[in-house]
């Protein structure tokens, strides 16, 4: 039995849980979340609490039965609290603002690159180098915050770049001075 597919998911105040065969639909105050799941799994709610069962034995079941759960779960934590992901630029001269909706980031280029969040997400810059990325849909949150670390990943040589915050980036040695071919 997958230990995490067990764990029955507590549904929280002000947030509706609609299931219709293998879609799943969950309303709360920050938005609204549909998923299609697997076949091979089974929601089911009593009262409060949700519950993700696997149909028989299978390879394919006990695979899905896990994820199904956490996707679930996910969207319940989302349309309740939301999801946020921080990251850190560091470099000199680097920042980030923001205009409108819109992300602007002064990060070493000739220009500045501005990156348009989709439906759900919101930008917040504290300290013109703390960008916090915000929204009800942990996968959408999670794949702009890539999207913002790749415009220009942290370099091994002087750290200088976007990282996640916490994101423990590896130094090496630069160049030493004599030595070499004549």
């Amino acid at each position: 039995m997958s230990r995490i597919g067990k764990q029955p998911i507590t549904i929280p105040a002000k947030v509706a849980v609609t299931i219709d065969g293998s879609k799943v639909l969950v309303k709360g105050p920050k938005g609204e979340l549909s998923r299609t799941l697997s076949n091979n799994v089974i929601v089911s709610q009593q009262g409060e609490i949700l519950q993700v069962t696997r149909r028989d034995d299978t390879r394919v079941s006990r695979q899905m039965h896990g994820l199904s759960r956490t996707l679930v779960a996910n969207m319940v934590q989302g349309v309740s609290q939301g999801f946020q992901r921080r990251l850190e630029i560091q470099g000199v001269g680097y920042r980030a603002q923001v205009q409108g909706r819109n992300l602007v980031l002064n990060i070493g280029y000739s220009h500045q690159v501005q990156i348009v969040p989709p439906d759900g997400v919101q930008f917040a810059v504290e300290n013109n180098t703390n960008v916090i990325v915000s929204g009800y849909d942990k996968e959408i949150v999670g794949n702009m915050a890539a999207k913002i670390r790749a415009v220009r990943p942290p370099e091994p040589y002087k750290g200088k770049g976007i990282r996640y915050a916490g994101e423990v980036v590896r130094r090496k040695a630069g160049k030493t001075g004599k030595g070499g071919k004549k």
